[in-house]
Parts: C-alpha cells; structure tokens; sequence
C-alpha cells in the first residue's frame, strides 16, 4: 500500500509539470507508458535519463541536476522509475534542486518502489512524497470518479 504525505490525488489535481528520472525510450517499458499517459493527458514531461537525448519527442537531461534554470523552475513532481535502492541518491538530487531552484517539489517514487532512507531525507527537508502508486492509475482513477458524477471537488 502506498505511504505519502500527500494525497495522491491532490497531486495529479494539483501539478502540471513532471520530471520523470528513469523515462524510457523503450515503448514495452512501463517507464515509457506512464509518461506518455502522463503527456497525452496534458502534463508537460520533462525525461531524465542519462543515454537519451530525447524522449516521448522532449528533450531529455541527464539528470536533475542538468537541468537549465528555465526548466528546473517550472518543475513541481520528481516521478522516479528507477530502483527502490536508487530512491535515496534521487532524493538528494531533490533537496539540491530545492536549494539551487527554491522549488517547491513533490517527490513520487512509482509502484513497487519505497524507501525509508528517501522518506527521511525528503521528511528532513519539507519535501513531500508519494511511495509506492502510479501515476497513471490514480490519474484514472480520477477520470473514471469524474465521468461517474464522484467529483469532490
């Protein structure tokens, strides 16, 4: 089950603009699905991945740290496919971009991916997270709430 302290959907309601660390050019990969879900659904996706230049036709940076301050501002979820002993390295990455770029960035590690060591470091730093959800399924979760009449406004 998921861990977060925020709600999940409040951050698919809420935020536009997602770096994806782990994006993939590879389509049978669900590092390449969930941000073309994510693009095709009207979210800006900004691929981190380190052997592409350009992913889902955006260009890709190779890593947070690349980032342009143009881009690194618009930024507000750091969306992580890369493996649960990866979270914490990416985490730090997060709370540089939070000193370097004064964002204000939530933290999502995708299903199956969790990490105390990434909690502390994000807790330590007042950065939010969500461990352990997809993107896309609570996005369509909210579409099917939304086309059932279950808006909450």
């Amino acid at each position: 089950m998921e861990s977060a302290t925020v709600s999940p959907e409040e951050v698919m309601r809420t935020y536009r603009v997602i770096a994806v660390v782990g994006a993939s050019k590879n389509p049978q990969k669900e590092a390449h699905a969930v941000p073309l879900y994510l693009k095709t659904n009207g979210y800006r996706v900004v691929p981190i991945n380190p052997t592409a230049d350009e992913v889902l036709g955006e260009r890709s940076y190779s890593s947070l740290g690349e980032l342009p301050d143009s881009v690194a501002s618009q930024v507000e979820v750091v969306d992580v496919f890369r493996p649960s002993e990866e979270l914490g390295d990416v985490a730090r990455q997060v709370v540089e971009m939070k000193k370097r770029h004064h964002g204000d960035y939530v933290f999502w590690a995708q299903l199956g991916l969790e990490s105390e060591e990434a909690k502390k470091i994000l807790g330590e730093n007042g950065i939010p997270y969500v461990m352990n959800a997809c993107m896309k399924m609570v996005h369509a979760s909210l579409s099917d709430e939304h086309q059932a009449g279950g808006e909450s406004g």
